[in-house]
């Protein structure tokens, strides 16, 4: 299982370090733009609904706590599966909606599996995951097991020191071998951007992972001080259009991290809109890793249908 068999996906197009080495970023107009998006008046009404019902359709639903129990990952299997109530999704004229994956690790593959049935991916966290600070010969036998264990997703995280002292080739050839390791499995590289310090940096290694054939760009592991931000979403969905220009390949974006609001997941919404055009917002290209996200999205389209908010404990919780 894939994330769409038609999909043509990324391939290795080999390191051009004279194409990494010159890439400048422009600080203050990456933050005017991002304060633009922030500031405008959103969609209302029935159009808000649609962008909700996208937005929701694109969620990589999360659990990643140390103490995850299979019994929460089959509870959050379930709910990424039937989303939103039987009553909401008849009022809304929808059906058959389910979250874009469930993203778990390792250890829980198994249980997600027993109640997905392969109806939905697995997305695995891999590779030492949070901070990727294993062997490599580690790393690489954590995604085959994974693969092995039916995980149609592996999210990985690169090595930060390769970005802060610059060892682009390290990073390419780290990225070459998780790749590898995944195989049919569709491989997101999670740059944790709050570690990578500067936008230049995020750029440089948005353009190594995808020249390396990743899949996804990610921004954030979410257990950084700093996770998923619009300038640094900005910052990579610029380089997505760019490598696309370049070398004819789709590569997908996931901002995770701290996106727990509907109107923040409005935001990059609005954002891949704009920057990448209406094909960028399905879920093979477009994914957002949270947990508490799918709550708020109910209650607003809960709002929309009744005129009434709920509390959030009436909302079953991920």
């Amino acid at each position: 299982m894939t994330l769409t068999p038609a999909f043509k996906r990324n391939e290795a197009v080999g390191l051009d370090l004279g194409w990494v080495n010159q890439i400048k970023v422009n600080r203050n107009a990456s933050d005017r733009r991002a304060a633009s998006l922030a500031n405008r008046r959103t969609v209302k009404k029935e159009y808000q609904a649609a962008w909700l019902i996208k937005a929701l359709q694109c969620i990589d639903l999360t659990t990643l706590g140390g103490d995850d129990t299979p019994g929460r990952v089959e509870r959050l299997c379930m709910k990424a599966m039937r989303p939103l109530r039987t009553d909401l999704m008849e009022a809304l004229g929808v059906s058959n909606l389910t979250t874009g994956a469930v993203c778990v690790y390792h250890e829980m593959i198994t249980p997600a599996a027993k109640v997905l049935q392969g109806r939905l991916p697995i997305a695995a966290v891999s590779t030492a995951f949070p901070a990727g600070l294993a062997s490599m010969e580690t790393k690489v036998r954590e995604i085959e097991l994974s693969v092995a264990a039916g995980a149609t997703e592996i999210d990985i995280v690169i090595t930060r020191q390769h970005v802060l002292m610059g060892n682009w080739q390290a990073l390419y050839d780290e990225m070459v071998a998780y790749r590898k390791a995944c195989g049919d499995a569709h491989v997101k590289a999670i740059l944790a951007t709050g570690d990578l310090l500067t936008l230049e940096n995020v750029a440089k290694a948005s353009w190594v992972c995808m020249m390396a054939g990743s899949d996804f760009i990610k921004t954030s592991t979410g257990k950084e001080g700093v996770n998923a931000t619009i300038p640094v979403a900005l910052t990579m969905v610029r380089t997505i259009r760019e490598y696309h220009e370049q070398y004819g390949f789709q590569v997908g974006f996931k901002p995770a991290g701290g996106v727990a609001t509907a109107k923040s997941a409005l935001q990059y919404l609005t954002l891949m809109k704009e920057e990448l055009g209406r094909e960028w917002l399905e879920p093979h290209l477009f994914r957002i890793g949270a947990s508490s996200l799918l709550t708020d999205i109910e209650r607003q389209l809960e709002h929309y249908v009744t005129g009434n908010y709920s509390a959030n404990h009436r909302h079953a919780q991920p």
